[in-house]
């Protein structure tokens, strides 16, 4: 199996383009796939199939802090066999019925002092928008941010939805070890409320503490495949009970990995402050408006669950209308998400729609 590093270092002639992660996207013309791409069908009718979850890398940004496609970063370890080329790129999507892809990367700048930081993200979004632009029926973008800086990044989410076209930020769970539900964070997601946009929250891998982090050593590839689940369920539990969601409640996001374990557990936290009130001074869920399962309800989880009874039962918990297809491309994670949801039981065929493009499609602003 050819391993991440190997992968990418075949990229490192991409120009100056996008690698996604080996590939450039900025060709003078639209990239095309061979063969035909495959058409999922609801209810007779044609759906678009819309990922919020695949990755992407641009090398010149990540020169800037000695780092260069082919590193090893704390959230992407594991051995890859990815696709070289666009057009493999693009014949994978088409194999599996993936109409569009949303793009994100991964943070890898959250310690960068201001400067380098917004000249690193503002490199990205720039990437990323004439990716998209030169392939607009197959992806749209997040923009990435310097959320260390919270007003930065709330200027340059701005500037990547108005200037560029991008649909939303992608950021971490955490930022250097603080919530981001701490309230310096707040000019950020004031913006992100009041621009309309999702928000894509995707664990980086070391938002857990180091004393749980020791117990992932051994088999199992336990740091990501336990640990990156937990670090979006702790980030999303704070949104909740810090009060976050209730300062912001228009605020659109979406918890990767299926939002972790929260949809999975959810009453556990309705009944935890009945069981230490002084653990949550305000009320009977601590400080916050509403019962904590509620605002699981407000917020959208992609199905990287991998069974269809787990998309019937996070669709149980949270509401077919909160889910929208993720994959994690191009990890090798998944390649049935369509199926995967096509045979969840207990879906109408209005929530299947909804599930694999049409709520992205509103989320994401994208015609359909």
């Amino acid at each position: 199996m050819t391993t991440r590093r190997e992968f990418l270092e075949t990229s490192a002639g991409a120009l100056a383009g996008l690698a996604f992660v080996g590939c450039d996207l900025l060709a003078a013309r639209p990239a095309r796939a061979q063969g035909r791409r495959r058409e999922t069908m609801v209810g007779g009718k044609r759906v678009k199939v819309i990922d919020v979850h695949a990755h992407c890398a641009v090398a010149e940004a990540m020169a800037l802090v000695g780092m260069k496609l082919g590193d090893p970063t704390p959230a992407t370890r594991p051995e890859l066999n990815m696709i070289t080329s666009v057009s493999g790129r693009l014949r994978a999507m088409d194999e599996q019925g993936i109409d569009m892809e949303a793009l994100s990367i991964n943070p890898y700048w959250y310690k960068a002092e201001r400067d380098l930081a917004k000249q690193i993200c503002q490199i990205q979004n720039e990437k990323l928008a004439a990716a998209c632009a030169a392939n607009p029926d197959r992806f749209v973008a997040y923009a990435t941010v310097p959320l260390q800086h919270p007003e930065l990044a709330a200027e340059l989410l701005e500037e990547g939805v108005k200037k560029h076209g991008l649909r939303g930020a992608a950021i971490g769970g955490s930022v250097n070890g603080e919530e981001i539900s701490d309230p310096k964070f707040h000019p950020f997601w004031a913006k992100a409320e009041s621009l309309g946009v999702l928000v894509f929250i995707h664990p980086q891998g070391t938002g857990v503490a180091s004393e749980i982090s020791n117990r992932f050593k051994g088999n199992g590839f336990l740091d990501n495949v336990i640990g990156n689940p937990l670090e979006t369920t702790i980030a999303l539990s704070h949104l909740i009970f810090d009060g976050t969601l209730d300062k912001f409640p228009g605020v659109k996001i979406c918890g990767a990995h299926g939002g972790g374990y929260l949809p999975s557990y959810p009453a556990r936290s309705d009944i935890g402050c009945s069981t230490q009130p002084l653990r949550c001074p305000g009320g009977p869920h601590g400080a916050i408006k509403k019962k904590p399962t509620e605002y699981l309800k407000q917020m959208y989880y992609d199905t990287m669950v991998f069974s269809p009874e787990g998309v019937r039962h996070l669709a149980a918990e949270v509401g077919a209308s909160q889910l929208v297809i993720g994959t994690d491309y191009p990890y090798p994670w998944t390649t049935t998400a369509v199926e995967v949801v096509m045979g969840a039981p207990g879906l109408s065929d209005a929530d299947r729609a909804a599930i694999l493009g049409g709520t992205a499609a509103k989320l994401l602003g994208i015609k359909t």
